[in-house]
């Protein structure tokens, strides 16, 4: 995400949520999600191993540009999860909840929040990708209103393996586009029918 829509990005709170930039402290909670086997069977990234992984990746993530936001639950203001929305021209979002706060709609209640501040922001369109065997992460695509596009294969980094990734897209300006390039790169592409 060019660094001009960054800076146009207005944060958010929502009935149940603050949205907000990490700070150097949530390292600990970072640390904590990302250390799960089950939490990060799906990112690209392995599971952290101590403390110093958790400061690696905020760092990273600062380096990278895009946004970053801890979801935070009112009162508290404690993190249980994040939004990111990267800093190449795909704008793709992502999304990442702890396991004892999954299926009551804060993901969805988040993102949302999200795109709305993009679309202020004048962002053009966000993409999402889910591996085909996470179909939770898709439901969460279809709950904001993003579209299904395609489907293509990846070697996967850093776990070097095969993964089919579903493409989904949400043209905030309401223009009619799709981004290619993901399919573009494959050498394996389809579109599945029916979603």
């Amino acid at each position: 995400m060019p660094a001009t829509e960054k800076q146009k990005i207005v944060l958010r709170e929502t009935e149940r949520l603050f949205l907000r930039p990490f700070r150097p402290k949530d390292a600990d909670f970072l640390f904590l999600l990302l250390s799960d086997e089950e939490t990060t069977a799906f990112l690209p990234l392995f599971p952290f191993r101590c403390r110093k992984d958790a400061e690696h990746y905020l760092l990273e993530r600062e380096k990278a540009g895009g946004l970053s936001l801890a979801v935070c639950l009112k009162p508290e203001n404690i993190p249980v999860g994040f939004v990111t929305v990267s800093g190449g021209k795909s704008r793709d979002l992502g999304y990442c909840l702890q396991r004892e706060y999954r299926g009551r709609g804060l993901m969805t209640e988040a993102c949302t929040a999200v795109l709305s501040a993009l679309r202020e922001a004048g962002v053009p369109f966000v993409t999402a990708t889910h591996d085909r065997n996470n179909p939770k992460s898709g439901a969460v695509m279809k709950r904001l209103g993003m579209r299904y596009c395609y489907s293509y294969e990846e070697l996967w980094q850093p776990k070097n393996f095969k993964v089919v990734f579903r493409m989904y897209q949400y043209n905030l300006d309401g223009e009619e586009r799709v981004f290619r390039d993901y399919w573009d790169a494959a050498a394996v592409r389809f579109v599945e029918p029916g979603l």
